[in-house]
């Protein structure tokens, strides 16, 4: 939804993929959108990483194939070492494997090169206001499957973990679970977005979780959100 802002400052974004012509794709799609600017290209891994130190970007949004360093350890690198840049994959590989390296690494997001045009300018916009944003396919494979076996095992862990929290954490996490960034729990919630900012951390601190892509999944498999 539009709030008539047009002061507001882009979405700087890091491109990283080994093809130019995916990049000028990409960077014409995330231009249509009118709330980003595409800061650096990056042909390789190392040199994503390289280039996300130097300019700092709110998102680097990265293949999973790439030269001298593959996307995924690209992504934690940048995760470990650039922690005010959210990281997001843009790929065609949507493999179980892929996608628990991904997450487990600390990227919020994961997107496919075959989703529709919205669905990558809207993942860029979540990822950078702190949300995470999984396409559908791949959604549907971390409801279904989590990051480890045992589906019932799972939620039951999962519920013990949840009653650990109070009930106003239980509430953000289901909000978190939902995909809303924290100025839209702070809406949400009546409550200042440095306030949401304290609760989402003991969240994450009290689960044992490094993200809030691990948190969504706890928050689907402990049952607070609807698949």
């Amino acid at each position: 939804m539009s709030t008539g802002n047009t002061s507001r400052a882009p979405i700087r974004v890091l491109l990283a993929d080994d093809e130019a012509m995916v990049r000028a794709g990409v960077r014409a799609i995330l231009g249509s959108g009118g709330e980003t600017e595409v800061v650096a290209e990056a042909g390789d891994g190392r040199e994503a990483v390289e280039l996300c130190r130097a300019h700092r970007p709110d998102v680097a949004l990265l293949d999973i194939r790439m030269p001298r360093l593959d996307g995924l350890a690209a992504a934690e690198e940048i995760v470990r070492t650039v922690p005010g840049t959210a990281v997001a994959m843009l790929t065609t590989f949507s493999e179980g494997a892929h996608v628990t390296r991904a997450l487990g690494g600390g990227a919020t997001g994961f997107l496919l090169k075959s989703g529709d045009p919205y669905e990558l300018i809207a993942g860029v916009r979540a990822v950078a206001a702190g949300a995470a944003f999984l396409s559908p396919k791949v959604a549907r494979y971390v409801i279904d499957e989590g990051l480890d076996g045992g589906r019932l095992t799972r939620e039951a862990r999962a519920r013990a973990r949840v009653t650990a929290l109070s009930p106003r954490e239980r509430e953000v996490l289901g909000l978190v679970g939902a995909g809303l960034s924290n100025p839209e729990i702070a809406a949400r919630l009546h409550l200042v977005e440095g306030t949401v900012k304290a609760y989402v951390s003991a969240v994450l601190d009290r689960l044992g979780v490094r993200n809030r892509v691990q948190a969504a999944i706890v928050a689907y498999e402990a049952g607070l959100v609807e698949p």
